[in-house]
Protein backbone atom coordinates (compact mmCIF):
# COMPACT_ATOMS: atom_id res chain seq x y z
CA UNK A 1 0.00 0.00 0.00
CA UNK A 2 0.58 3.77 -0.62
CA UNK A 3 2.13 5.65 2.23
CA UNK A 4 -0.42 6.05 4.83
CA UNK A 5 -1.16 9.77 6.47
CA UNK A 6 -1.49 10.54 10.09
CA UNK A 7 -4.85 9.80 10.08
CA UNK A 8 -5.33 9.59 13.76
CA UNK A 9 -4.71 13.22 13.51
CA UNK A 10 -7.98 13.90 12.09
CA UNK A 11 -11.38 14.26 14.62
CA UNK A 12 -13.30 12.14 13.21
CA UNK A 13 -11.00 9.30 14.05
CA UNK A 14 -8.80 10.29 17.06
CA UNK A 15 -9.50 7.92 19.37
CA UNK A 16 -11.33 5.28 17.13
CA UNK A 17 -10.56 1.65 16.04
CA UNK A 18 -10.55 1.99 12.64
CA UNK A 19 -9.29 -0.31 9.04
CA UNK A 20 -7.64 1.51 6.40
CA UNK A 21 -7.91 0.18 2.83
CA UNK A 22 -6.18 2.19 -0.33
CA UNK A 23 -8.54 2.95 -3.21
CA UNK A 24 -8.14 3.14 -6.78
CA UNK A 25 -7.51 5.68 -9.00
CA UNK A 26 -6.88 9.18 -7.99
CA UNK A 27 -3.95 11.28 -10.30
CA UNK A 28 -3.22 13.94 -8.13
CA UNK A 29 -4.33 12.42 -4.30
CA UNK A 30 -4.91 9.04 -2.70
CA UNK A 31 -7.72 7.69 -1.47
CA UNK A 32 -8.61 5.29 1.78
CA UNK A 33 -11.55 3.83 2.24
CA UNK A 34 -11.89 4.00 6.26
CA UNK A 35 -14.26 1.55 8.20
CA UNK A 36 -14.96 0.54 11.85
CA UNK A 37 -17.68 -0.94 14.45
CA UNK A 38 -15.85 -0.02 17.90
CA UNK A 39 -19.10 0.29 19.32
CA UNK A 40 -18.78 4.52 19.72
CA UNK A 41 -21.49 6.41 17.77
CA UNK A 42 -20.98 6.98 14.41
CA UNK A 43 -19.99 3.74 13.22
CA UNK A 44 -17.13 4.32 10.81
CA UNK A 45 -17.83 4.68 7.18
CA UNK A 46 -15.60 7.41 5.44
CA UNK A 47 -13.42 8.07 2.67
CA UNK A 48 -10.18 10.37 3.03
CA UNK A 49 -9.12 12.51 0.33
CA UNK A 50 -5.29 13.42 0.81
CA UNK A 51 -3.80 15.34 -1.79
CA UNK A 52 -0.07 15.34 -3.49
CA UNK A 53 1.65 17.81 -5.53
CA UNK A 54 1.97 20.88 -6.48
CA UNK A 55 -1.81 21.69 -6.54
CA UNK A 56 -1.43 25.29 -7.94
CA UNK A 57 0.76 23.77 -11.09
CA UNK A 58 -2.35 22.85 -12.16
CA UNK A 59 -5.14 25.41 -11.01
CA UNK A 60 -6.30 23.48 -8.08
CA UNK A 61 -7.98 25.34 -4.81
CA UNK A 62 -8.84 23.10 -2.17
CA UNK A 63 -10.92 25.34 -0.14
CA UNK A 64 -12.95 25.18 -3.22
CA UNK A 65 -13.13 21.81 -3.30
CA UNK A 66 -14.04 21.07 -0.47
CA UNK A 67 -16.89 24.24 -0.28
CA UNK A 68 -18.15 22.74 -3.78
CA UNK A 69 -18.15 19.18 -1.88
CA UNK A 70 -20.55 19.93 0.45
CA UNK A 71 -22.50 21.73 -1.88
CA UNK A 72 -23.05 18.64 -4.28
CA UNK A 73 -24.17 16.80 -0.84
CA UNK A 74 -26.56 19.87 -0.32
CA UNK A 75 -27.97 19.43 -3.96
CA UNK A 76 -28.57 15.50 -3.34
CA UNK A 77 -25.65 14.24 -5.45
CA UNK A 78 -22.58 14.04 -3.20
CA UNK A 79 -20.86 12.74 -0.44
CA UNK A 80 -21.16 14.65 2.98
CA UNK A 81 -18.23 16.91 3.79
CA UNK A 82 -17.65 15.68 7.38
CA UNK A 83 -13.95 17.23 7.93
CA UNK A 84 -11.30 19.53 5.97
CA UNK A 85 -7.70 19.70 7.20
CA UNK A 86 -5.95 21.57 4.82
CA UNK A 87 -2.68 21.33 7.19
CA UNK A 88 -3.17 17.56 6.38
CA UNK A 89 -4.19 17.95 2.92
CA UNK A 90 -6.96 16.12 4.07
CA UNK A 91 -10.93 15.85 3.04
CA UNK A 92 -12.93 13.52 4.85
CA UNK A 93 -16.41 12.80 3.04
CA UNK A 94 -18.99 9.89 4.00
CA UNK A 95 -18.12 6.50 1.70
CA UNK A 96 -20.80 6.06 -0.78
CA UNK A 97 -22.02 2.61 -1.50
CA UNK A 98 -21.96 1.76 -5.29
CA UNK A 99 -19.76 0.67 -7.54
CA UNK A 100 -17.43 3.49 -9.60
CA UNK A 101 -18.72 3.07 -13.26
CA UNK A 102 -16.40 2.21 -16.27
CA UNK A 103 -16.08 3.34 -19.71
CA UNK A 104 -18.31 0.34 -21.04
CA UNK A 105 -20.90 0.60 -18.62
CA UNK A 106 -22.29 3.66 -20.60
CA UNK A 107 -23.40 1.18 -23.10
CA UNK A 108 -26.05 0.53 -20.65
CA UNK A 109 -29.14 3.18 -21.37
CA UNK A 110 -30.39 2.57 -17.53
CA UNK A 111 -26.61 3.75 -16.81
CA UNK A 112 -27.05 6.31 -19.38
CA UNK A 113 -29.90 7.99 -18.17
CA UNK A 114 -29.10 7.58 -14.28
CA UNK A 115 -25.83 9.60 -15.35
CA UNK A 116 -27.66 12.35 -16.80
CA UNK A 117 -29.86 12.45 -13.95
CA UNK A 118 -27.68 12.80 -11.27
CA UNK A 119 -25.65 15.87 -14.02
CA UNK A 120 -28.55 17.52 -14.29
CA UNK A 121 -29.38 17.26 -10.27
CA UNK A 122 -25.79 19.04 -9.52
CA UNK A 123 -26.33 21.43 -12.22
CA UNK A 124 -29.41 22.57 -10.25
CA UNK A 125 -27.91 22.69 -7.11
CA UNK A 126 -26.40 25.82 -4.89
CA UNK A 127 -23.98 27.61 -7.20
CA UNK A 128 -20.09 27.13 -6.45
CA UNK A 129 -17.19 28.78 -5.14
CA UNK A 130 -15.46 29.88 -7.98
CA UNK A 131 -15.87 29.37 -12.15
CA UNK A 132 -14.07 27.13 -14.17
CA UNK A 133 -13.72 28.08 -17.89
CA UNK A 134 -11.41 25.76 -19.64
CA UNK A 135 -9.89 28.27 -22.60
CA UNK A 136 -8.88 30.54 -19.30
CA UNK A 137 -7.74 27.12 -17.93
CA UNK A 138 -6.18 26.29 -20.93
CA UNK A 139 -4.17 29.70 -21.28
CA UNK A 140 -2.70 29.23 -17.92
CA UNK A 141 -1.92 25.79 -18.51
CA UNK A 142 0.33 26.76 -21.71
CA UNK A 143 1.80 29.47 -19.62
CA UNK A 144 2.83 27.18 -17.31
CA UNK A 145 4.30 24.87 -19.88
CA UNK A 146 6.16 27.39 -21.55
CA UNK A 147 7.89 29.83 -18.84
CA UNK A 148 8.88 26.24 -17.37
CA UNK A 149 9.83 24.29 -20.23
CA UNK A 150 7.96 21.40 -20.54
CA UNK A 151 7.66 19.42 -23.13
CA UNK A 152 4.31 20.38 -25.74
CA UNK A 153 2.57 17.84 -27.72
CA UNK A 154 3.72 18.03 -31.44
CA UNK A 155 1.90 20.38 -32.97
CA UNK A 156 0.01 21.80 -30.77
CA UNK A 157 0.37 25.77 -31.23
CA UNK A 158 -0.58 24.89 -35.29
CA UNK A 159 -4.28 25.29 -33.90
CA UNK A 160 -4.53 28.52 -32.58
CA UNK A 161 -6.77 29.92 -34.91
CA UNK A 162 -9.44 27.02 -34.65
CA UNK A 163 -9.22 26.86 -30.97
CA UNK A 164 -10.10 30.70 -31.69
CA UNK A 165 -12.81 30.07 -34.06
CA UNK A 166 -14.19 28.06 -31.25
CA UNK A 167 -14.21 29.99 -28.74
CA UNK A 168 -15.59 32.59 -30.57
CA UNK A 169 -18.62 30.24 -31.69
CA UNK A 170 -19.45 29.12 -28.36
CA UNK A 171 -19.74 32.66 -26.96
CA UNK A 172 -22.49 33.78 -29.37
CA UNK A 173 -25.16 32.06 -27.55
CA UNK A 174 -23.88 31.66 -23.99
CA UNK A 175 -25.45 30.16 -21.40
CA UNK A 176 -25.62 31.14 -17.71
CA UNK A 177 -22.89 29.10 -15.93
CA UNK A 178 -24.15 26.33 -13.63
CA UNK A 179 -22.36 23.91 -10.91
CA UNK A 180 -20.42 21.54 -12.92
CA UNK A 181 -18.02 19.24 -11.71
CA UNK A 182 -16.04 19.51 -14.79
CA UNK A 183 -14.18 16.03 -14.23
CA UNK A 184 -16.86 13.34 -14.83
CA UNK A 185 -14.91 10.80 -16.21
CA UNK A 186 -16.43 7.22 -14.98
CA UNK A 187 -15.41 6.23 -11.88
CA UNK A 188 -16.23 9.39 -10.82
CA UNK A 189 -19.79 8.71 -10.99
CA UNK A 190 -20.69 6.22 -8.01
CA UNK A 191 -23.97 3.82 -9.48
CA UNK A 192 -26.18 1.32 -6.98
CA UNK A 193 -28.12 0.71 -9.58
CA UNK A 194 -31.02 2.61 -9.04
CA UNK A 195 -29.21 6.64 -9.19
CA UNK A 196 -25.69 7.79 -9.69
CA UNK A 197 -23.64 9.85 -7.29
CA UNK A 198 -20.82 12.40 -8.11
CA UNK A 199 -17.36 12.36 -6.51
CA UNK A 200 -13.90 14.54 -6.76
CA UNK A 201 -14.29 18.46 -7.32
CA UNK A 202 -10.76 19.32 -7.65
CA UNK A 203 -11.55 20.76 -10.51
CA UNK A 204 -15.11 22.19 -10.14
CA UNK A 205 -16.74 25.68 -10.57
CA UNK A 206 -19.16 27.26 -12.28
CA UNK A 207 -19.27 26.42 -16.32
CA UNK A 208 -21.03 25.78 -19.13
CA UNK A 209 -23.54 22.85 -18.69
CA UNK A 210 -22.13 21.68 -22.07
CA UNK A 211 -18.72 21.43 -20.95
CA UNK A 212 -19.74 18.81 -18.60
CA UNK A 213 -21.78 16.64 -20.78
CA UNK A 214 -18.94 17.13 -23.43
CA UNK A 215 -16.16 16.43 -20.85
CA UNK A 216 -17.67 13.22 -20.14
CA UNK A 217 -18.53 11.99 -23.58
CA UNK A 218 -15.20 12.32 -24.41
CA UNK A 219 -13.48 10.64 -21.23
CA UNK A 220 -15.90 8.41 -21.23
CA UNK A 221 -14.98 7.24 -24.91
CA UNK A 222 -18.53 7.27 -26.05
CA UNK A 223 -19.62 6.98 -29.74
CA UNK A 224 -21.66 9.34 -32.05
CA UNK A 225 -25.07 7.08 -31.03
CA UNK A 226 -24.50 7.37 -27.00
CA UNK A 227 -23.32 11.62 -27.43
CA UNK A 228 -26.47 12.15 -29.17
CA UNK A 229 -28.44 9.64 -26.58
CA UNK A 230 -26.86 11.42 -23.68
CA UNK A 231 -27.37 14.69 -24.28
CA UNK A 232 -31.28 13.61 -24.91
CA UNK A 233 -30.74 12.31 -21.75
CA UNK A 234 -29.76 15.35 -20.20
CA UNK A 235 -31.96 17.86 -22.29
CA UNK A 236 -35.25 15.98 -22.91
CA UNK A 237 -35.27 17.63 -26.39
CA UNK A 238 -32.23 18.79 -27.72
CA UNK A 239 -31.58 21.52 -30.53
CA UNK A 240 -29.06 20.81 -33.28
CA UNK A 241 -27.47 23.58 -31.73
CA UNK A 242 -27.81 22.29 -28.50
CA UNK A 243 -25.99 18.57 -29.76
CA UNK A 244 -23.06 20.82 -31.43
CA UNK A 245 -22.51 22.92 -28.28
CA UNK A 246 -21.85 19.26 -26.52
CA UNK A 247 -19.54 18.25 -29.45
CA UNK A 248 -17.57 21.36 -29.57
CA UNK A 249 -16.93 21.31 -25.66
CA UNK A 250 -15.86 17.41 -26.25
CA UNK A 251 -13.09 19.57 -28.16
CA UNK A 252 -12.44 21.95 -25.95
CA UNK A 253 -12.16 19.40 -23.52
CA UNK A 254 -9.63 17.46 -25.33
CA UNK A 255 -7.26 20.28 -26.39
CA UNK A 256 -7.28 21.69 -22.59
CA UNK A 257 -6.96 18.54 -20.25
CA UNK A 258 -3.70 17.20 -22.53
CA UNK A 259 -1.92 20.18 -21.19
CA UNK A 260 -2.80 18.80 -18.16
CA UNK A 261 -1.00 15.51 -18.98
CA UNK A 262 2.02 17.42 -19.66
CA UNK A 263 2.25 19.58 -16.98
CA UNK A 264 2.01 16.28 -14.64
CA UNK A 265 4.28 14.23 -16.72
CA UNK A 266 7.30 16.88 -15.75
CA UNK A 267 6.04 17.91 -12.42
CA UNK A 268 3.86 15.14 -10.58
CA UNK A 269 5.59 12.52 -8.08
CA UNK A 270 2.89 9.65 -9.55
CA UNK A 271 4.71 7.31 -11.51
CA UNK A 272 2.12 7.15 -14.14
CA UNK A 273 2.49 7.86 -18.38
CA UNK A 274 0.91 11.83 -17.90
CA UNK A 275 2.42 12.21 -21.10
CA UNK A 276 0.47 9.26 -22.66
CA UNK A 277 -2.64 10.13 -21.39
CA UNK A 278 -2.05 14.18 -22.65
CA UNK A 279 -1.20 12.40 -26.07
CA UNK A 280 -4.50 10.73 -26.42
CA UNK A 281 -6.54 13.64 -25.46
CA UNK A 282 -4.45 15.70 -28.28
CA UNK A 283 -4.90 13.03 -30.87
CA UNK A 284 -8.78 13.21 -30.18
CA UNK A 285 -8.72 17.31 -30.81
CA UNK A 286 -6.82 16.87 -33.78
CA UNK A 287 -8.80 14.67 -35.42
CA UNK A 288 -12.11 16.97 -35.03
CA UNK A 289 -9.82 20.09 -35.71
CA UNK A 290 -8.48 18.89 -38.89
CA UNK A 291 -11.59 16.61 -39.41
CA UNK A 292 -14.40 17.10 -41.95
CA UNK A 293 -17.70 17.99 -39.09
CA UNK A 294 -15.98 21.25 -37.35
CA UNK A 295 -17.29 24.16 -39.91
CA UNK A 296 -20.77 22.20 -39.96
CA UNK A 297 -20.59 22.43 -35.83
CA UNK A 298 -19.06 25.75 -35.84
CA UNK A 299 -22.09 26.99 -37.94
CA UNK A 300 -24.78 24.81 -35.99
CA UNK A 301 -23.81 26.17 -32.81
CA UNK A 302 -24.90 29.65 -33.31
CA UNK A 303 -28.04 28.57 -35.40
Amino acid sequence: MTEVPPLDRLATLAGRSWRVQELPGGLTNTNFHVTGDDGLDPVIDVVVRWSQGDATLLGIDRDAEAFNTAAAADAGVGADVLEYRPDLSMLVISFLPGRSLDNADFADPGVLARAASATRELHAGPRFQGDFDMFTRRAAYLSTVQERGYGLPPGYLDHADAWDAVRRALAVRAQPTVPCNNDLLAANFIDDGTRCRLIDYEYSGNNDACFELGNTATECDLTPEQVEAYTEAYFGTPTRADLARVRLQMLVSEYGWSLWGFIQAAASPIDYDFEGWGMERYEKAVATLRGPDLRRLLEDVVS
